[in-house]
């Protein structure tokens, strides 16, 4: 097996690189959209590419599964697999904002074991090992606690007035807004569209080692590294909430059949 500090040091390499982009404050110019409203930035292929050679010398027998290489499916499927977003957030990253992230996990058995999000212009790395710890730049992490959907935290731009939550900044990357719901700063994380397993491998485990609950949009467990590389949104809350956001997102769906 791989020594996870070789994997954060990895981590930690590829955060670097694309600080040195970002800091040029020339990101915009060197970005395009992969398909419409999907950009991507020559950083992201940059990291892409860093990551893949670093982390398949760390363990040739895994399978690849990333946003920048997701045609490449060859070895999805495997028994274990890296799932990696090189620059989850590139829409914050383009605009010169600090919430985005390198994103890697290392999937076995269709679940995510380790797990290492470095967000360098945050000056943040989180990390988890499944069944070991869970921390934030050293600091244990301790989830949520709350019990009352009524007025829970939720990472977003800004809220109707009939929804009873309370607004709490939101990074682009939605690995970084479950990782809030980790380090309790947040009681509430939901998406309600298809999205890529790679947003969210590593920050699952650092949120459910946190003591988070972590599921798909409609409360199923989610397994990793199939041959789709998607999943039907994501909830990450509070144990104390899940059943009820599970509940509220049910109804939501129901009531907008058809719209997402």
């Amino acid at each position: 097996m791989v020594d996870f500090n070789d994997i954060v040091a990895i981590a930690r390499e590829a955060g670097d690189l694309a600080m040195r982009q970002w800091q040029a404050g020339k990101n915009a110019e060197n970005t395009w959209e992969k398909s419409p409203g999907q950009i991507v930035s020559e950083a992201d292929i940059a990291v892409d590419r860093f990551l893949r050679e670093r982390l398949e010398v760390q363990l040739p027998e895994a399978g690849w599964l990333s946003e920048e290489t997701a045609e490449d499916k060859s070895l999805s499927g495997r028994d274990m697999a890296w799932v990696v977003d090189p620059i989850d957030g590139t829409k914050d990253f383009v605009k010169g904002k600090p919430g985005w992230c390198i994103s890697v996990a290392l999937v076995k058995n269709g679940a995510p074991i380790f797990g290492v999000l470095n967000a360098p212009a945050m000056n943040e790395i989180w990390t988890a090992k499944a069944g070991s710890h869970t921390e934030v730049n050293g600091k244990a992490l301790k989830a949520s606690q709350c019990t009352n959907y009524n007025g829970a935290r939720l990472p977003v731009e800004e809220l109707p007035d009939h929804i009873d939550l309370t607004p709490v900044t939101k990074p682009n990357s939605i690995a970084l807004r479950l990782a809030m719901v980790a380090d309790d700063r947040a009681d509430l994380v939901v998406s309600t569209r298809w999205g890529s397993e790679w947003d969210i491998a590593a920050a699952h485990v650092i949120a459910e080692e946190a003591g988070a609950m972590v599921t798909d949009a409609h409360g199923k467990k989610l397994r990793y590294n199939g041959t789709h590389g998607q999943a039907f949104g994501v909830l990450c809350t509070s144990e104390g909430i899940h059943d009820a956001a599970v509940a509220r997102v049910a109804k939501f769906l129901s009531e907008n059949k058809g719209q997402n």
